[in-house]
Parts: C-alpha cells; sequence; structure tokens
C-alpha cells in the first residue's frame, strides 16, 4: 500500500513536537509520508540498530522512558492534547492530520469514552472530504475501540468507497458485526460489482480468503503440532514456536527448540515458556497493514537493539515475512539460488501441515505488503489496557511483544520475558532460524504452559536418549 506525502508546515512541526520528545529519530524532516504512520513509526515501530551479540544482562539494561514523571507527562499530553484538544477543533483540511495522530493514539492505547465518540462524530460527518490517511486511521480506530457500534454508519461509507484499502477496512468492521456466510457472501459481491480487477489487488484477494474461510479455519482442527516439531530437526536451525488463540485478546507463549531437537530447559529440566503477546492495537487481520501478527513462518535473522523508545532497550529477535527481502536470505541460501518460493516455503512444513491453510497467512500478509514484524519488548506502561484480558502485556502494531515490567522508579527491568527469551535462544550457537507462529484453537483463555508441557512430552518420548547436551539452559520464562 503506497500512501502520499504530507507537506511540512509550521503548525504541524510544532504539534509533532510532543512526539520529538518521546523517541529518537531525525529532527531535519522535509515531509511525512503517512501521517497514520506518525505515531506508529515514530512511538512504535522499530529502529534498530542489527547486530549479533551474547546473552544481555538484565541488571545492564535501563531505560529513563519508564520513570514515573515520563509516564504521567506522556499519558497527560496523550490524553488532554492528543485525543480532548483535538476531537475539541472543528474538522477540516487544516486540522486533518491531527485528527488522524488522534485516531493512531486512539488505536493504539485503546481509549473510548464520550470524548472520542464526539471526536468520531466529526469524522463521519466529514468524512468524504478527509485525505486518505484520515480516513485509514479513522476506520482502525473505529475497529480497534467500538465493536459493532457504528455498523449502519460504516455500511453508508461502504456503499461510496471507492479505494481497495478503505473497502477492506469499512468491509472488514461490518463483517465482524455479522459473519455469516449469506453476509459475507453479500460483501463479496458488493466487491466484485465495485472492483471487477480484485484479483489483481492483494488486499482484496486476501479479504475476500478471510470472510470466506476465516469462521471455518477457527473451528478447524489444528494438525499434529508434535509432527511440526519433528519435522524441525533436519534443518540444523533452531525454531521459536509463538503458539497463540485466534482470538489474540489472549496472550500466547513461545519456547525454543534447538537445532538437535530438543527443546531449551533450565538447569532443573523445566521447560522453558515465554509469554508473548500477538495482537496489535486495532486486533485487524493479518493482512492489513499494523494487524494481528499473521500466522505462518517467519525468517530469523539475528538479534538487534532498537532506538525506540516504545519497544525500549531490551535486545529484539529480527524477523522478516514472504517477500520483504530477497529469498535467499529468507531462506538462508547462497546469492543467485534458484527459488521456488511457495514450495520452498512450505517445504519448510511436514507434508500433514501444508494443506493448513492458516500457514499461509505470513506467506499472503508479505505478498500484500507487510513489514517490519520482530520479537520485541516494550516499555508502555501496562496501566492503559488494565481491563483488558491480555493486561499486563502491551499491544503492538503486529508484532510479537513479550511481557516486560519496569521499576519506574529507577528505570530498571523488574521482570522481562524478552530478555528471557533473546538469551535462551543464544545460549547455543548461531542466531539464523525460523519462527513459526500458530493459533492453536479459539478458546477464550490464555495459553498455558500445560498444553506446550503436553505437546513437548509426546514429541520428546521418541527421541532415542543422549542427544542433546546443550538442552538446558540458564533460568528464564514462564514459571
Amino acid at each position: 500500500m503506497k500512501l502520499g506525502i504530507i507537506k511540512t508546515t509550521p503548525d504541524r512541526e510544532a504539534f509533532f513536537g510532543f512526539i520529538r520528545k518521546l523517541v529518537i529519530f531525525p529532527d531535519n524532516l522535509q515531509a511525512m509520508t503517512c501521517m497514520k504512520r506518525s505515531l506508529l513509526l515514530w512511538l512504535l515501530a522499530s529502529v534498530n540498530l542489527l547486530a549479533a551479540f551474547g546473552q544481555s544482562r538484565r541488571e545492564d539494561i535501563y531505560s529513563d522512558f519508564v520513570l514515573y514523571p515520563k509516564r504521567a507527562g506522556m499519558e497527560k499530553d496523550l490524553r488532554q492534547r492528543i485525543i480532548e484538544g483535538t476531537f475539541a477543533m472543528p474538522l477540516d483540511s487544516n486540522t486533518s492530520y491531527r485528527f488522524e495522530l488522534a485516531c493512531s493514539a486512539v488505536t493504539q492505547f485503546q481509549f473510548s469514552g464520550q470524548t472520542v465518540w464526539q471526536g468520531f462524530e466529526k469524522m463521519f460527518a466529514g468524512y468524504q472530504q478527509l485525505p486518505y490517511e484520515t480516513k485509514a486511521a479513522f476506520l482502525e480506530a473505529l475497529y480497534a475501540v467500538t465493536e459493532t457500534k457504528y455498523a449502519p454508519r460504516v455500511r453508508a461509507l461502504l456503499d461510496s468507497e471507492d479505494n481497495p484499502v478503505l473497502f477492506a477496512l469499512a468491509a472488514l468492521y461490518l463483517y465482524r458485526a455479522d459473519t455469516s456466510v449469506s453476509y459475507s457472501n453479500e460483501l463479496k459481491i458488493r466487491m466484485v460489482e465495485r472492483f471487477p480487477g480484485y484479483d489483481t489487488l492483494e488486499v482484496l484477494r486476501a479479504f475476500e480468503q478471510y470472510v470466506s474461510y476465516q469462521q471455518q479455519d477457527s473451528r478447524g482442527r489444528t494438525p499434529d503440532i508434535t509432527e511440526l516439531f519433528g519435522y524441525g530437526r533436519p534443518s540444523g536451525h533452531k525454531t521459536i514456536y509463538s503458539f497463540q488463540r485466534w482470538n489474540r485478546d489472549y496472550p500466547g507463549l513461545a519456547l525454543v527448540q534447538l537445532s538437535d531437537g530438543h527443546f531449551a530447559r533450565d538447569p532443573a529440566g523445566r521447560l522453558l515458556v515465554f509469554q508473548q503477546l500477538a495482537r496489535s492495537g486495532s486486533s485487524l487481520p493479518y493482512f492489513m497493514a499494523d494487524g494481528n501478527t499473521p500466522q505462518g513462518i517467519y525468517s530469523i535473522q539475528g538479534t538487534s537493539v532498537s532506538h525506540n523508545n516504545f519497544i525500549g532497550p531490551t535486545p529484539n529477535i529480527q524477523l522478516i515475512l514472504p517477500f520483504e527481502k530477497r529469498w535467499e536470505k529468507y531462506f538462508f541460501r547462497p546469492p543467485g539460488t534458484r527459488v521456488d518460493s511457495l514450495s520452498d516455503y512450505l517445504q519448510l512444513l511436514p507434508p500433514s501441515w501444508r494443506n493448513w491453510r492458516p500457514m499461509l497467512e505470513a506467506w499472503y500478509a508479505g505478498k500484500a505488503g507487510r513489514t517490519q514484524i520482530i520479537a520485541h519488548g516494550t516499555t508502555l506502561d501496562p496501566g492503559y489496557f488494565r481491563e483488558k484480558p491480555f493486561y499486563p502485556l502491551t499491544p503492538t502494531m503486529g508484532c510479537l511483544c513479550a511481557k516486560e515490567l519496569w521499576n519506574p522508579t529507577s528505570g530498571k527491568l523488574l521482570e522481562s520475558e524478552q530478555l528471557d527469551l533473546v538469551n535462551t535462544y543464544l545460549s547455543t550457537p548461531g542466531t539464523n532460524g525460523y519462527c513459526i507462529v500458530i493459533n492453536v484453537d479459539d478458546r477464550q483463555k490464555p495459553l498455558s504452559r500445560q498444553e506446550l508441557e503436553t505437546w513437548v512430552k509426546k514429541y520428546e518420548s521418541g527421541i532415542p536418549l543422549g542427544q542433546g547436551n546443550n538442552a538446558k539452559m540458564q533460568p528464564g520464562g514462564l514459571h
């Protein structure tokens, strides 16, 4: 998805002075691309120094961004200046970029209430005159915090929408309100009528697949997970599995399979597991920009440290989607190697998994243009999400985000499953591998340690004794 350039103005520069204080980015910006991503890129997207390094010590990691005065100041700015101040303004061509940023803040921090609804009313009234980026931010915010509240109003927008991405955003909102086969067919008919060449537009092709199969897939039976564990052993690469629910409001769990096929354990022999949230602020489907983390296979390209304040200084794991980089890089092959990308992607899965449609989410998301999904920590104050099922984890723009808790007085880590995950992954030689994200079922509760231990026990019971001398790591993870 290509978005337009928005010119910088003195008012715009003054307005984003607040943003400049929060994150590190160049001061000599001459243009701002896609205002929706201003909050997201500057506050939340990864700006990384790519580097492979050894294990990090928790006591060496510090962030002044988590200190109480900064958290309190940021929340005040977000609520009073970005949300209340903006939505109190008239909406016109001079203020639309403010409304765009306010909607992005609503999406990421899950703000709601009368002030937000009043802002939304202004945006409904002026929707047809809004620039593309403001429309997109508005529709994402509606999806993020209103469930089905505005379905009749969104239906009216859909009837006149001729942009494929905006059409998909509006149609997804309506599909969530009515997932019946008859209504999904109605949405597909509208799509074909509005976009006769929809099959040449990746976002609409993915939308058509989603409304056709999402209900079926979420109720389907996931293939045998132990076969997936066993199939990864011959590759010689390490693998991170991130197991999730279909409802991404509930946290998942990750574990690390070593190159010898065994799973990482602590010195006492206990399986190491790490809480991860695969939910974006919008909770849009996998194929939309900044939607939930797609299921499927990511190539692990080492580790890095972000200079983004909201991701924080804890090392992250660099992932790339299919289509994001050269295929040789994704598959760890010499430059110039002939690649049949889809066939080779499916060869990373055992035969019983190759026809399991959800494993292609990452493939289609990459083809639709999604990028920059990594596995990272967070400095966000979990207090914003206290009433959410995923508390104290925090949503992102679609990355895998591990649980991190900070001391707001000292700026030091209290708990970091992200650091434990990275250190576990780096405890054995090599940084290349794969990360596989899997929705296991649609139960409305977080993944449990017991579930993972059951799968691993079944798998490891078939491994000959004596293998895997490096299976035990330093303590970490969820206990």
